[in-house]
């Protein structure tokens, strides 16, 4: 008979691999993301079934694996359209998204417009550090 306290350090040690895993995961799809990458791969890189890394990395991270790979290439979106140099369908091959139409359909739903309007609202903006526009002029409060 095994002390309770073992299988508690037993499932404590269990979470802490599986978010050392998830992890990974995370870092992957961050280095990866001009790649296809799939759930099964990335589950099987990670010694997880899909189903149970989608569920955990939902559960550590807020959203699904897909979803925040969709996030990762639509921020570089943004940041490549404020660059300048790429056009639109090149910017969306350059993210690894799959198709234009897949492209303009997620950086619409996540930013709020398409990238045309996106990339023509930037470039009526005054040059400067994207932070200072972005930040709110605030006032130090002094104790």
């Amino acid at each position: 008979m095994c002390h309770p306290s073992w299988g508690r350090a037993r499932i404590a040690a269990q979470r802490l691999g599986d978010l050392a895993r998830l992890r990974r995961v995370r870092d992957r799809i961050d280095r990866e993301h001009v790649r296809p990458l799939d759930l099964a791969a990335l589950a099987r890189d990670a010694g997880m079934s899909a189903g149970h890394l989608g569920r955990e990395f939902r559960l550590a991270y807020g959203e699904s694996p897909y979803a925040y790979l969709t996030r990762r290439r639509i921020e570089r979106a943004e940041a490549l359209l404020r660059h300048g140099g790429l056009g639109v369908d090149e910017v969306g091959r350059a993210v690894g998204c799959p198709s234009a139409a897949t492209f303009e359909a997620c950086f619409t739903e996540l930013v709020g417009v398409s990238p045309g309007t996106y990339r023509s609202r930037v470039a009526e903006l005054p040059a400067g550090p994207v932070r200072n526009r972005e930040a709110p002029a605030t006032v130090p409060q002094l104790a």
